[in-house]
């Protein structure tokens, strides 16, 4: 009789923890679970054939403990193979496996607890504590048998307080709500450290145990939900077993989650989420905005740049309209007149003038190939990099493969190849430099080479000067030596392609 009102008082333990299990939101699965374990204990006292069924659903208990899911595989295969056996068991009985049964449960759990990382993996402990507490008890059993202790009432009496004790303290667990504060305390940890939103739904589905989950961020302009890669999220109906939880910012909608119907049964995971959601998607905006302003910067560089080369070209082409065209004007008429004055006495004084506006003249042309030269307006790289090669005081071997370039960048890189020759010239000691410009996967690459001394310095105001150039349209710049000696001068451009900005080769 005390034998049986103890089997009948685990039942009613295992059934009121259920039912407070499945009240408490985030347990429902749990709850469930715990409920079929008293139907088949009661079963069990009623049928004795069914007086180990029970072990199927406490298994299963433990090893998806705190969400009611089975997330790895052998816990899966545990789980079945527990419910094989405490139906075998009904057929014919034996120790070896029960012991069987105990040692894969205990591996299982580890698996399960192993999988876990950070403050999850605390919350994690009750149930790897329950999993090996209850393999125990199973071998404890066992060993009873196959070793002849002939303890049968004592072992009982462990067993059933056993499994009374799990239940009771899994369920204060589970409505102690620690493991969803730990839940949430990592899931904020986790998404603090994300770099955009594409590792949201991971983090989520991770923390939430839902592998199905989908994250949908909303769009204002479009009236609608995409979800990481921007594509379009059908909601799903009700009736179709997923739920869908909206996650609002001060009363707007930011994302929505569509996910299983229990993964979000617990209202104070529910907060917890949405506010790490809405905490993580304002993150993520702040870095996109971050970025578009970066992008704007870069924009505004390589507009300065274009508007200096601009204000040059006008500059050149106002000089040559202007100043070199009247004084070359002068020149003829002064030559016109010492044609005519050379009995008055007149021709050497005109000769004198005459020689300083040529000179004058002369010096226009070089201030205006300094500020870009005629031949890269009307030529490009391929036309001015062959006058630049010729006037430099070394063999220059050059090979230009590019076709017209932006403005910008087109002046951009004849002025690299320009300072870099007269630095080679004033302090490099060279005889030879090979100078290319050749398209490259994003653009154009020209380098300088040359066999001097080397020691080059790039923080030198020159060189700072155009890499700040190169850098401002996006392009690298740099400046190191050479293998074998001398100084390599490398500038790559990125180039969109459009009027006037495509590669040709």
């Amino acid at each position: 009789m005390i034998m049986l009102l103890s089997d009948s008082a685990v039942g009613v333990v295992l059934l009121g923890c259920g039912l407070v299990a499945y009240r408490s939101g985030t347990g429902r699965r749990v709850g469930l679970i715990m409920v079929a374990a008293a139907g088949c204990w009661f079963l069990g006292n009623l049928a004795a054939p069914f007086v180990f069924l029970h072990r199927g659903p406490l298994v299963h208990l433990h090893l998806s403990y705190p969400t009611g899911r089975l997330r790895r595989p052998i816990a899966k295969a545990t789980v079945v193979v527990a419910y094989a056996v405490s139906l075998l068991e009904a057929i014919f009985r034996t120790p070896w496996l029960t012991l069987g049964l105990a040692a894969l449960v205990a591996i299982a759990a580890a698996d399960v607890f192993a999988r876990t990382s950070g403050r999850a993996r605390k919350a994690a402990g009750p149930a790897l504590i329950a999993a090996l507490v209850f393999a125990g008890v199973l071998a404890f059993s066992c060993a009873n048998l196959l070793l002849g202790w002939e303890i049968d009432r004592f072992v009982l009496v462990v067993y059933d307080l056993a499994i009374c004790s799990l239940a009771a303290a899994l369920t204060a667990d589970l409505r102690s709500g620690r493991w969803t504060d730990a839940t949430l305390s990592d899931l904020v940890t986790q998404l603090g450290g994300e770099s955009g939103t594409g590792g949201l739904r991971g983090e989520l589905q991770a923390a939430l145990g839902d592998p199905t989950l989908v994250v949908g961020y909303w769009v204002p302009l479009q009236g609608l939900y995409v979800d990481e890669r921007g594509v379009p999220l059908t909601l799903p109906d009700a009736e179709d077993g997923r739920s869908v939880t909206t996650v609002t910012d001060g009363g707007e909608p930011v994302a929505v989650l569509v996910h299983d119907d229990a993964a979000l049964d617990d209202r104070k995971l529910v907060a917890g989420v949405s506010a790490a959601l809405s905490l993580a998607v304002a993150n993520a905006r702040m870095r996109a905005e971050v970025q578009a302003r970066v992008a704007a910067l870069a924009a505004t560089r390589r507009r300065i740049v274009e508007a200096a080369d601009a204000q040059r070209r006008a500059l050149e082409s106002e000089l040559a309209l202007g100043a070199e065209r009247r004084l070359g004007e002068v020149a003829r008429l002064l030559t016109d007149v010492q044609r005519g004055s050379a009995a008055d006495g007149l021709a050497e004084v005109v000769s004198e003038v005459v020689a300083e506006v040529r000179g004058a003249q002369t010096e226009l042309r070089e201030f205006a190939q300094g500020v870009r030269p005629s031949a890269l307006g009307s030529g490009g790289l391929a036309a001015a990099l062959p006058v630049l090669a010729a006037r430099a005081p070394m063999q220059v071997d050059l090979m230009v493969s590019v076709g017209r370039l932006p403005p910008a960048v087109e002046s951009s890189l004849f002025f690299v190849c320009s300072e870099a020759l007269t630095n080679i010239a004033k302090h490099a000691k060279a005889a030879y430099v090979q100078m290319s410009v050749r398209p490259c996967p994003d653009g154009v690459v020209a380098t300088v080479t040359d066999d001097g001394v080397g020691g080059a310095d790039p923080r030198g105001s020159g060189l700072r000067g155009l890499a700040d150039r190169v850098e401002a349209l996006g392009g690298q710049f740099s400046v190191g030596e050479r293998s074998g000696g001398g100084t390599l001068v490398v500038a790559r451009v990125p180039v969109e392609d459009g009027p006037n900005g495509r590669v040709i080769a």
